[in-house]
């Protein structure tokens, strides 16, 4: 027996498999910023603890870019749905659990640990995104 979805689930399963965790549009323009600051970095290294979005071994330091929502930041795009909590909330929790998790893990590996917020990377114009990604990554 085969069960058919309804038209909005068929919708929101569309809308959902849409949503990207690699190669975002905050991640990318992190990733040209650091690009034309001359720093030279690793992608999504899997063999560090929460497979990270941006590694600079060079300078043993991590950047991970977060989306407000999915990492449950303090600000308007990071509140919870009002529909189906009783999914959202424990999920969200769960996530916001394993970041610091897997911060702690890589802090005790010698690494350098930075969040950018999705919100933060869209109010900054180019030069205070670069002035961020200087201070979190140091002088060369």
């Amino acid at each position: 027996m085969t069960t058919s979805k309804s038209a909005s689930e068929a919708a929101r399963s569309a809308t959902m498999s849409r949503i990207r965790s690699k190669d975002t549009k905050p991640e990318m323009l992190v990733r040209k910023a650091l690009h034309r600051l001359g720093y030279r970095f690793r992608l999504h290294v899997r063999n560090l603890p929460g497979c990270p979005d941006i590694v600079l071994p060079r300078h043993c330091t991590i950047i991970q870019v977060k989306g407000c929502f999915w990492h449950g930041h303090a600000c308007q795009g990071g509140r919870l749905p009002k529909s189906n909590t009783a999914y959202w909330a424990p999920k969200l929790l769960k996530n916001r659990e394993r970041d610091r998790s897997n911060e702690r893990k890589l802090r005790r590996l010698g690494w350098s640990v930075h969040s950018l917020w999705e919100c933060q990377i869209g109010a900054w114009d180019q030069f205070g995104l670069e002035a961020r990604l200087l201070k979190s990554v140091g002088a060369k």
